[in-house]
């Protein structure tokens, strides 16, 4: 007599980005594991591909985890974890009067949702004729590591009598370079888009500034967020 089949049940929710619907289904016991193991080395490179795991596990529906951003990732993996583990979430909340003091709140999963600016768009216009669709940051663009750019003053000597010279501050600050390591998934998404981007920046420069793609500009604004511990963001540098 074979043994009896274990039904799990599915469930539907619409990605925020992309308003698509997806079918899942909770996590599993070998699942969670996997997850645990991750969370317990402390390694974010271990943790992103557990969650790559149980996404490409749980999720029935046809789908690339490249097309998914960040903020996709934390909505679904949140709404795998209510329905696998528990369908609330107890954090601690700041009070506005003493935010020192900290409140225990119980939130349902239920009602965690992507909150959308109003007028937000991912399209910039240029002109009249050409409209570029920006792309969000997604799981591939988690930072690992940041050199931070060391900061000099110029310096400006002082001649004095019977003395060479006596060094005073400038008027001049100097930033160097910044560096930065992503992680470099099995597709290599993260490196062929920097790679394409450098590329287009030597063939520009071979072209006319008049006859110059405007689809794709030379420079581009980049946004580093520094997260806490509890993975929200305490600052910007753009």
């Amino acid at each position: 007599m074979p043994l009896p089949e274990l039904v799990t049940p599915t469930y539907e929710l619409v990605v925020p980005s992309t308003k698509k619907k997806l079918k899942y289904r909770p996590f599993l016991v070998k699942e969670q594991k996997v997850l645990i193991l991750a969370l317990e080395e402390n390694d974010t490179k271990q943790i992103l591909e557990a969650i790559k795991i149980i996404f490409k596990n749980c999720i029935i529906t046809r789908f690339k985890m490249d097309d998914l951003s960040i903020f996709d990732v934390e909505y679904i993996f949140l709404q795998l974890r209510g329905r696998s583990i528990q369908e609330t979430i107890e954090i601690e909340v700041p009070c506005k009067d003493d935010p020192k003091t900290k409140v225990p709140v119980t939130v349902p999963v239920e009602a965690i949702k992507v909150d959308f600016p109003k007028g937000h768009t991912n399209t910039i216009k240029l002109n009249d004729t050409v409209t570029v669709v920006m792309k969000y940051p997604n799981l591939e663009y988690f930072c690992q590591s940041v050199d931070h750019p060391s900061v000099s003053v110029n310096e400006v000597p002082l001649p004095v009598r019977r003395i060479t010279s006596v060094p005073l501050p400038g008027d001049k600050i100097t930033h160097n370079e910044i560096g930065f390591n992503i992680i470099l998934d099995e597709e290599m998404t993260g490196y062929n888009e920097m790679y394409n981007w450098l590329q287009r920046l030597v063939n520009e420069a071979q072209v006319s500034p008049i006859q110059r793609d405007v689809k794709f500009p030379t420079y581009a604004d980049i946004t580093l967020m520094i997260l806490s511990s509890h993975n929200n963001a305490t600052q910007k540098i753009k």
